[in-house]
């Protein structure tokens, strides 16, 4: 009926294949069970198929559905949730030949809920403070170092970092100028230039330029003035740059489509309206900072000339230093060859 040399089992009918493999599955189950309290609580769980009995737990066992009885691969697993190991039991019939397979799959069984992936913890206060700590007390290591190049090599190092830093936050400040209007500039002669100087001159009405530069709010106010006078003073606190006097009036006259009369050497600039003059519905133009803006950009602008010229003096100290190193070393070897004679 059957051949044992190879462990496998060939029945002629399929009632007595069934029969001897839920007899082998049940004798294995007590061999995996041994503990009496889970193999009391094993019981037949009959599925929809009246062919095939499935011995489990009630709690931790998972089955898998199968087919008809004729089907080329049956297959039922076992897996164990709790309290149990993850081991599986096989039962094949392909051909008429029964087999079983009992091996540890380390698989869990699929959750109805997705598993979370795990996030990166973030570190801790007192991990954030060490490791401040720590670059600080190697930075303080360098600046203290007995070897002057050393220290300040690490100055330059500092000071280009910081000039990066502030390049690249003086670009977010660069307003797009928009093309300029087609407008017909006035002619003067030269005696109405002399009278407009003059009055100008005379005049009390004035705008202040001052640390901010030209902005939206200089211009606004030159329109206010031309109201109620033909030509207005800009005064420049601060122009100190050799021909930013010059720039500012080029750019003043841009803005408000105003004539440049006078440049005076006190930092004094004559602007005049114009015979054909019409105020603008805006006053303030787009391509201008505005007053907070404006600061800002003069704030990073004067800690990035700093920076520069301490990066200069820092380069200069540098040279100085590998001169006095190579003059010292020559030296040196001039006194030992004078010794060695």
């Amino acid at each position: 009926m059957f051949s044992n040399k190879k462990r496998d089992w060939t029945f002629c009918d399929t009632q007595d294949v069934m029969m001897f493999a839920l007899g082998c599955a049940k004798g294995i189950a007590n061999q995996l069970f041994r503990n009496p309290r889970w193999r009391s609580g094993l019981f037949v769980h009959h599925l929809q198929f009246p062919n095939y009995t499935v011995y489990t737990k009630q709690r931790p066992f998972a089955e898998v559905p199968h087919g008809s009885a004729s089907s080329n691969q049956n297959v039922f697993e076992y897996c164990c949730r709790r309290h149990m190991s993850n081991s599986t039991i096989e039962l094949r019939t392909e051909d008429n030949v029964v087999r079983f397979s009992f091996s540890n799959n380390t698989k869990s069984v699929p959750m109805r809920r997705t598993e979370k992936k795990w996030k990166r913890a973030k570190s801790s206060r007192k991990a954030k403070v060490n490791e401040l700590r720590f670059y600080r007390l190697k930075a303080k290591k360098k600046m203290n170092s007995p070897n002057p190049e050393v220290r300040i090599r690490y100055k330059l190092e500092k000071a280009k970092r910081k000039e990066e830093w502030l390049i690249e936050k003086l670009r977010k400040y660069d307003v797009p100028k928009t093309p300029a209007e087609a407008y017909d500039p006035e002619t003067l002669t030269e005696e109405e230039q002399h009278y407009l100087k003059r009055t100008g001159e005379k005049r009390k009405n004035f705008v202040l330029v001052g640390r901010r530069g030209v902005f939206g709010g200089v211009v606004l106010n030159m329109h206010l003035h031309w109201k109620k006078h033909e030509t207005v003073k800009v005064i420049c606190k601060p122009c100190n740059k050799p021909g930013q006097i010059h720039e500012y009036a080029e750019e003043l006259a841009r803005l408000s489509k105003g004539i440049v009369i006078d440049v005076k050497p006190n930092n004094a600039i004559v602007l005049y309206r114009g015979k054909n003059y019409v105020r603008p519905q805006v006053m303030s133009p787009v391509d201008t900072l505005s007053k907070d803006k404006a600061l800002e950009k003069y704030r990073y602008e004067q800690s990035l000339e700093h920076t520069s010229e301490f990066i200069e003096k820092l380069e200069k100290e540098l040279e100085e230093y590998h001169k006095y190193v190579a003059r010292y070393k020559k030296k040196d070897e001039v006194d030992s060859k004078s010794k060695a004679v």
